[in-house]
């Protein structure tokens, strides 16, 4: 039998057998209730991994056995099966904490690809757990504040990476994170109480890049008035952080190559070559398999570099972090400030949301250390806002005559409100929405999971 259960409630005898059936023969546990009251009970009594509820039923209706059964553990998925099923009581059920709401006649492909989901997902999350209960007391990934799949899947690739020796690329737009990231696969790692060193390649002349990562003699150049030691010795026995690895000249990644080949490096002006055992992680937000078709960055080095690549999606591909975010930044800033703010208003967390954060985290977090500088009661307004933002959300993004925001952001809110209408003219069926707009199903569910519309 199949570790994973599922408890079927349903009024209709009918209808908890057929499901009952086809979920047995695809070897799930099975428990089955014909009240809520009854379900519940089961839910006290049994380890239950997701409930399936019909909607309209006697006494305790879809929306009390989601309450009830959150209230007694807040980690059972629940999906809310219902015959009169419409857009606002998908909503609704969506917002009251269900994981997902299904029509009836139940599409069963449609259900057995959402078991599948609601499986994988807890997964992730149970591996994502042990993990920090394992790093908690010694490590950092605790730091990494987040709530969306989105990131789930990025920790667990970070810490499935941790306890080798292969080199790491992670990538994403400036502002997300990667050097956040990068901490915690070493401080999760056999390295963990040896040097982390960090190179902003970025931030340095170009000139002055390969002294900085190897070091040099004195008088290797003019100004060499003593040796330099460089990073990579500085992180010898442990990580090295290589932040804007695109930026490095080729001349420098030819030696860079050389460290990754043989764990060698030379000094600038020696001839003695020393021996260094250092991992390296790198980041960019820039396309280097472009700079390479460019000549612009050696292909042999993007393959050393990129045995494992660790992809950061931007704030606004996992807006569901956002919340939880604004909380940290101002648990953090109000601490420090000396403040009493116990949040934000409603309109603050709207425009928020709306908004495309082309700076990332690093962006909002700039954005709620000014909010409660500048906020002078217990909640942060609108009016502590910067400016931008208000003007960028205020405005309706669907003008066609509007160019604020861009055409990415305009084309995305278009494809929100075609795909919005195709699931109310079917009442939420994502099988029938799909024949609507003459897509595949698979189609239909992963743009609505890239825009955020699951």
């Amino acid at each position: 039998m199949n570790s994973f259960s599922i408890l079927v409630i349903d009024d209709e005898e009918a209808q908890l057998q057929s499901l009952k059936s086809f979920l047995e023969r695809r070897n799930y546990n099975v428990y089955t209730a014909s009240t809520g009251e009854e379900g519940y009970k089961i839910a006290q009594n049994y380890t239950i991994d997701l409930v399936l509820t019909d909607f309209r039923m006697p006494e305790w209706n879809g929306f009390v056995v989601l309450r009830k059964i959150k209230e007694l553990n807040p980690e059972i998925d629940i999906v809310v099966i219902t015959a009169y099923g419409s857009l606002e009581d998908a909503v609704e059920i969506m917002k009251a904490g269900a994981y997902d709401y299904l029509t009836k006649p139940i599409d069963l492909d449609e259900l057995e690809n959402l078991i599948s989901r609601v499986r994988e997902k807890q997964l992730l999350i149970a591996e994502n757990k042990l993990l920090k209960q394992q790093l908690k007391e010694k490590f950092r990934f605790d730091s990494i504040v987040s709530q969306s799949g989105e990131m789930e899947e990025v920790l667990n690739t970070a810490g499935r990476v941790a306890n080798s020796k292969a080199s790491v690329l992670i990538r994403g737009e400036s502002g997300t994170g990667k050097e956040l990231i990068a901490r915690a696969i070493h401080f999760a790692s056999p390295r963990f109480d040896r040097a982390f060193i960090v190179v902003n390649v970025a931030a340095l002349p170009e000139n002055l890049i390969e002294s900085e990562l190897f070091g040099h003699e004195r008088g290797a150049f003019t100004g060499a008035n003593q040796k330099r030691i460089g990073k990579f010795e500085q992180a010898d026995g442990g990580t090295i952080f290589i932040d804007e690895v695109g930026d490095i000249p080729l001349s420098v990644q030819v030696k860079l190559l050389r460290t990754l080949q043989f764990g060698e490096i030379e000094r600038i002006g020696s001839n003695e070559t020393l021996k260094v055992d250092v991992r390296i992680i790198a980041a960019t937000h820039q396309p280097l398999e472009e700079m390479i078709q460019d000549k612009k960055f050696r292909d042999d080095l993007y393959y050393r570099l990129n045995v494992v690549t660790i992809h950061i999606p931007a704030l606004r591909q996992r807006k569901t972090d956002i919340p939880i975010l604004v909380e940290y930044f101002i648990k953090k800033y109000a601490e420090e400030n000396r403040k009493e703010i116990k949040g934000v208003s409603r309109e603050v967390m709207d425009h928020l949301i709306k908004y495309n954060f082309p700076g990332n985290v690093r962006e909002l977090e700039n954005i709620i250390e000014r909010a409660i500088v500048m906020c002078r009661g217990d909640y942060i307004t609108q009016n502590d806002l910067p400016g931008q933002i208000q003007m960028i959300t205020e405005k309706s993004i669907l003008d066609p005559y509007n160019f604020e925001g861009g055409y990415q952001k305009k084309v995305q809110a278009f494809e929100k409100e075609i795909l919005k209408k195709a699931l109310e003219q079917t009442k939420g069926n994502k099988s029938a929405a799909a024949k609507l707009l003459n897509i595949t199903e698979r189609h239909l569910r992963s743009r609505l999971d890239i825009l955020d519309m699951k």
